[in-house]
């Protein structure tokens, strides 16, 4: 008994390692391969991916680093627009004063010019005013005096000798 179980034994490992190897050769054409083209397909899948990561980042950074300097650039050139405009609203700040300056002087000018006609018409006037009575002075006076006869005859020869003088 003893050798016919070990002649089984032999038999049932013959047969099993026959069957093994067969199921190794089938698995091996039919699955391995399959698995295999999978597993290598998922591995190129997780690399292109990983690559199009990359690509993704760099893009991002490369974005980034444009819309920074887009930034940079608007920024500038809103710094710049803001300087000419201060530029312009000094400008046109000097410009209104040195107009309201001319024009200032300019009023006072004519009311310089007109203080002084006024100045010069009142001086017209008091020395017509003066003179009028002056003339109504010496109109009285001169009739006071020339009342009489002999007043009159006195005043003509002295205005006669100062006449011939001259």
């Amino acid at each position: 008994m003893e050798k016919l179980l070990s002649d089984f034994s032999v038999g049932l490992f013959f047969w099993q390692s026959l069957v093994f190897v067969a199921l190794i050769l089938l698995l091996r054409k039919f699955a391995w391969k399959p698995i295999l083209n999978a597993v290598n397909a998922r591995e190129e899948s997780i690399e292109n991916a990983l690559n199009s990561a990359e690509d993704a980042k760099k893009e991002m950074a490369n974005l980034t680093a444009s819309n920074e300097r887009l930034l940079n650039e608007a920024r500038e050139e809103r710094d710049a627009l803001m300087k000419e405009a201060r530029e312009m609203k000094a400008d046109i700040v000097a410009k209104a004063k040195e107009e309201a300056k001319v024009e200032g002087e300019k009023m006072i000018a004519g009311a310089k010019e007109a203080i002084e006609m006024e100045r010069k018409a009142a001086i017209v006037e008091l020395k017509n005013q003066v003179a009028a009575l002056s003339i109504d002075i010496a109109e009285k006076v001169v009739k006071g005096n020339l009342a009489s006869d002999d007043k009159q005859k006195a005043l003509v020869n002295e205005l006669v000798e100062e006449v011939n003088l001259n």
